[in-house]
């Protein structure tokens, strides 16, 4: 029997596949914040997962996963492994949700909330563990990649100067380091020195955004233009009652002036009206 990692790696494959090759699935599937929060489409929190931007990022968190999943695995058993997944993975865009709530053409796709659950399981139980890279001729102790990465992960969300989904990776990260310390409490006693400089920084810092975001998401360029309305379905309501008062104006001027006076603009509203009223 496959190992769960491969099939799941097996999975990403197929699905960033086909959402290569067929925007509409894509669309179906991505995280979307207007989709979650208004539309209630829930399914999106995993599906989303299972898609990727590109060939190159699709590789990137299937090495990834590919190198730290068989430890987990094996140390914790198939189901326990998947617990770390998923659970990871829901909870990154989670915070996504939360810190993008304002942000109603928000999306993401991609498994580096999950893959980095497995990550920092795998540095929270393995405390003598060190991280390589393809570019670089020695490995490293898995604290100091921890660290760098929370660092990292911090400055992303704070500045939000690229299109990284930093906010689920680094709550991915933290909810993976828990969960494996839940599952295996010695952690704590055989790594705290670690455990507790990765996880607490990671720890402030989202309680933080979550009682005071503005006091980190300034810079952010979303909350400088958006930020006037004060929730998603706040935008929605303000913009549903503009196209209500439009096409009043326009059945008034129908009234005066008959169907003749008409635009074409002011045609194609009136019937986008009449079908989404049905």
């Amino acid at each position: 029997m496959l190992p769960i990692s491969v099939i799941l790696i097996i999975i990403n494959c197929y699905v960033s596949w086909k959402g290569f090759n067929d925007r509409n699935f894509f669309e179906r599937y991505e995280f979307s914040i207007e989709k979650v929060r208004i539309y209630k489409q829930y399914y999106r929190l995993i599906t989303s997962g299972f898609l990727h931007v590109n060939w190159m990022h699709l590789i990137f968190n299937m090495l990834a996963l590919y190198f730290f999943s068989g430890s987990i695995e094996s140390f914790f058993g198939p189901l326990q492994f998947l617990l770390i997944y998923f659970i990871s993975m829901v909870g990154g865009d989670l915070l996504s949700l939360f810190i993008h709530r304002y942000d109603s053409g928000y999306s993401s796709v991609g498994a580096s909330g999950a893959v980095c659950g497995i990550i920092f399981a795998a540095i929270a139980v393995f405390p003598g563990m060190r991280i390589g890279f393809f570019f670089i001729p020695i490995a490293i102790p898995a604290w100091i990649y921890g660290l760098a990465y929370v660092a990292w992960s911090i400055y992303g969300i704070r500045s939000g100067r690229d299109n990284v989904g930093h906010d689920s990776h680094l709550a991915g990260a933290l909810i993976g380091m828990l969960l494996a310390i839940a599952m295996y409490p010695v952690a704590l006693t055989e790594n705290y020195l670690t455990i507790l400089a990765i996880a607490l920084p990671c720890i402030i810092f989202i309680y933080i955004i979550i009682t005071r975001p503005h006091t980190l998401l300034i810079d952010n360029h979303f909350f400088k233009t958006q930020n006037r309305y004060h929730s998603i379905d706040h935008r929605y309501n303000a913009e549903k009652i503009n196209q209500e008062k439009e096409v009043d104006r326009i059945l008034e001027k129908i009234s005066r002036k008959g169907m003749k006076s008409l635009t074409q603009k002011e045609k194609d509203i009136l019937n986008q009206h009449s079908r989404t009223a049905r």
